[in-house]
């Protein structure tokens, strides 16, 4: 029996998150029809906290690499919980992008090092159909200070 995204979610030892509740003027998701059998699922930018502490810090200077990664992460369980509340996880057919951005000095240059680790967890609980196109920017702030911002577009099934 193939194991089912919550259950590869708890194999890599997460729990998936409330989906955060948006905090300015925005939904969390947008779903767009493009056939009878499939949409595209737009989630908005979901922020580095996780049980509702965000994890702050601008790369390498007041967080590491590794800090940063952790951020991510909890971005990618966020972009996850988006998606659960949405249509549930076991409707995606495809992630088609992921995008990035990483809270940095203009010196650091390992954006990409730092959105693997929500790339990675994202495959991990899709397998195959969580390859996904990205983008890893560095940026000079993000909203509250946090780390890391993930947003990303989804297919999924009606």
């Amino acid at each position: 029996m193939v194991p089912t995204p919550l259950q590869r979610l708890a194999d890599l030892g997460y729990g998936l998150p409330e989906a955060p509740v948006p905090q300015f003027s925005y939904v969390p998701t947008a779903r767009v029809p493009i056939s009878s059998d499939r949409a595209l699922l737009f989630i908005a930018g979901q922020i580095s906290a996780r049980d509702g502490v965000l994890m702050t810090g601008r790369v390498p200077d007041t967080c590491s690499p590794e800090q940063a990664q952790e951020a991510a992460r909890a971005s990618a369980l966020n972009i996850l919980a988006q998606i659960e509340a949405e249509c549930g996880l076991d409707k995606v057919i495809a992630v088609a992008q992921v995008t990035g951005y990483v809270n940095s000095t203009p010196e650091f240059d390992a954006h990409p090092t730092v959105i693997n680790a929500a790339s990675d967890l994202i495959v991990g609980v899709f397998g195959e159909i969580g390859r996904h196109t990205r983008v890893a920017l560095g940026v000079a702030a993000l909203p509250r200070g946090v780390t890391v911002e993930i947003s990303a577009i989804v297919v999924v099934r009606p």
